[in-house]
């Protein structure tokens, strides 16, 4: 009866040590499978709002669209396809750049939170650092992407022409325009689209050549339309004055005239004799 006393309290030990190892592994598993979790969040924390793409390119590429493409589509009033990156929304900048808050040339405002500052680069860091949380960084938003279809480079100003053209990057550049040109503007969707198809086409594809005769924008846009009437305007309140004098000159010379003549006349009329 010892014996199996001494046998039960034994086998009962080791089931209560095996008891305690597995629920102290488990413990020191579970805590291994947190701990790794809460690494994941940790170093997936700092990347959630990283942003790879240029906001002064993209930039750039929203004043190409605006500036050469989207005064005809407002003309033809034809709404771009969601799918279509050419649209106001799929610019993952276009919110912040339209709380920019310009008041002179040396002050620059937040929309946001009234900050302000003295050039549009502080403003920027500003948003980058304060406000990249309104940022959607989602796939196909990025404006730079396309820089190279809508000529980034010419719209930022860098226009030394390069020695030797690349000829491999101006048929990439041209497919990246043609499917642009697909996507917005499908041919099928009626005559508007399939003008503007062949418009997108002749303003922004056809330079993407190493022909240097070809240059972009060929069909003009915004600006070159607000300089024309502004330099209009210039010439009519430059003229209107001159045409206004002109004509009280005239009156002037008239009136003094006829003054002359009815004088010379009295003159006569006394010395006859009576």
């Amino acid at each position: 009866m010892l014996c199996c006393a001494g046998h039960m309290a034994s086998l009962l030990v080791a089931l209560l040590s095996a008891s305690s190892y597995l629920l102290v592994a488990g413990s020191h598993q579970d805590q291994e499978f947190h701990g790794a979790a809460g690494s994941r969040v940790r170093l997936q924390n700092p990347h959630k709002h990283e942003v790879h793409c240029s906001r002064e390119r993209s930039r750039a590429a929203w004043e190409a669209i605006d500036e050469y493409l989207m005064p005809f589509v407002e003309k033809e009033k034809y709404e771009l396809p969601s799918k279509c990156r050419l649209r106001p929304d799929n610019d993952m900048f276009r919110e912040q750049e339209q709380h920019k808050i310009h008041f002179d040339i040396n002050e620059w405002r937040c929309g946001f939170c009234k900050k302000a500052f003295r050039a549009e680069k502080f403003l920027d860091q500003h948003f980058e650092n304060r406000h990249k949380n309104l940022l959607d960084n989602s796939e196909g938003r990025c404006l730079a992407d396309l820089c190279g279809a809508l000529h980034c480079d010419l719209m930022m100003e860098f226009k030394k022409p390069k020695s030797k053209c690349n000829a491999a990057a101006a048929v990439r550049n041209r497919h990246l325009c043609e499917s642009l040109a697909d996507s917005c503007f499908p041919i099928n969707q009626g005559l508007a689209a399939s003008r503007l198809h062949e418009f997108f086409l002749r303003q922004f594809c056809d330079a993407h050549t190493c022909d240097r005769g070809t240059k972009p924008f060929p069909k003009g846009g915004r600006k070159q339309t607000n300089r024309f009437y502004l330099a209009l305007c210039v010439l009519t309140l430059i003229l209107l004055p001159l045409f206004y004098l002109i004509v009280f000159l005239h009156q002037r010379e008239m009136r003094k005239g006829v003054h002359d003549l009815k004088r010379f006349s009295k003159i006569g009329q006394k010395k006859k004799p009576s």
